[in-house]
């Protein structure tokens, strides 16, 4: 099975649509390019494959609607032409989605909710429900409110971060470009489509441009959104969005656009990156009975299997997990703070709400934000 068949195998997709496309370059959305995407998304999720549409355009968007012609370059005047772009953007996805019978809900972030370990696992835990109920989560950065260290940048970045925080298997730029080409072909009438690359490829890096003037992003972007992706195992295709069911021919493993390969596999990707990714703030000790579980069976750590909670860490910190011998058998980020987790130990999931009057996740720890050493 070759590389562009094992798409389409993926159950969990990101979709990344960029300014030039979606205001048929400035010139205001483009209704029908959108409506073809809907279709498209709407036919993959009957298919079982769970989808999440990050869009640029509310900055375009907003220009147009106010006849403004060059980008604002004031971060205030920014924030206030994507607060206006943002509403027609959702309207328009909105109503499109809707015909397919199809939800959607908007989701906005800023750097700081996918830096901040309590943030993250919130927004994890939404984009998750949001998919188990069947919607399309429909992201943007929030212009509005991020300020300029903690913007993203470019929307490349943003969903490459969603990419990581969804696990998805895959990551699908479509951009005004076929793809990514060994030169820049508005100058190379000879330039060659790169049809395939290992993501961390120091050589793609030399083949990127820059971005355009209506979007913060370009080739190079793209190539590090990929490489952000791979982290956590996704596979990153670049390719046209004009180009007709684009997205159904990508996910049915044609060869469309520029494929960009991980080096590891999803789940070892996955842990690598969980394993390096925080100090440990505290530690768990397990029964006998926890301890086996985890080891042998990789399933979610749940407060009945801790017997004792040390250490002061918050939602989201990475802490030990420990054996009744004392070795150290796991490190996973924990959904409750040590006061939290220390009410609730030994105690069943059901019991959860009555101990502290609500409940955040049924796990202390999820299998996913485990990693056993």
């Amino acid at each position: 099975m070759t590389e562009r068949q094992l798409l389409a195998k993926s159950r969990r997709v990101v979709v990344k649509i960029g300014s030039a496309l979606i205001t048929n370059r400035g010139k205001g959305l483009d209704a029908e390019a959108i409506q073809r995407w809907a279709a498209q998304m709407a036919e993959l999720r009957g298919r079982g494959i769970e989808l999440l549409l990050v869009s640029s355009g509310a900055v375009a968007e907003g220009m147009a609607r106010m006849g403004i012609v060059k980008r604002p370059k004031a971060l205030y005047e920014l924030q206030a032409v994507a607060a206006l772009g943002q509403m027609g953007l959702i309207q328009q996805f909105e109503s499109c989605f809707k015909n397919h019978r199809i939800h959607t809900a908007q989701v906005l972030l800023t750097h700081d909710d996918l830096s901040s370990r309590q943030r993250y696992l919130n927004a994890r835990s939404t984009l998750r429900t949001l998919l188990a109920m069947g919607a399309i989560p429909i992201i943007n950065e929030n212009d509005t409110v991020a300020t300029e260290e903690f913007r993203f940048g470019d929307n490349d970045t943003l969903a490459a971060m969603v990419a990581n925080l969804v696990e998805a298997d895959a990551l699908v730029i479509l951009t005004d470009q076929h793809g990514l080409f060994d030169r820049n072909p508005s100058f190379h009438a000879d330039a060659v489509l790169v049809e395939y690359a290992n993501a961390s490829d120091e050589a793609i890096l030399g083949m990127a441009g820059d971005g355009g003037a209506l979007g913060r992003g370009g080739m190079r972007t793209k190539i590090t959104a990929a490489r952000r992706a791979a982290r956590s195992g996704a596979a990153t295709v670049i390719a046209s969005g004009s180009r007709e069911n684009v997205l159904l021919d990508i996910l049915a493993g044609k060869p469309v656009g520029t494929l960009l390969l991980p080096d590891t596999e999803p789940l070892a990707a996955r842990k690598q990156w969980l394993a390096g990714h925080l100090t440990v703030r505290g530690r768990l000790m397990l029964d006998q009975g926890a301890a086996n579980a985890l080891k042998k069976s990789g399933v979610s750590l749940l407060a009945v299997g801790v017997t004792t909670v040390s250490g002061v860490f918050g939602r989201g910190d990475m802490v030990s997990c420990v054996a009744p011998d004392g070795s150290e058998i796991a490190r996973g980020l924990v959904n409750y703070s040590s006061v939290e987790a220390d009410r609730i130990r030994g105690k069943a999931s059901s019991t959860i709400e009555s101990v502290l009057g609500y409940v955040d996740e049924p796990e202390l720890i999820h299998r996913d934000n485990l990693v056993l050493l």
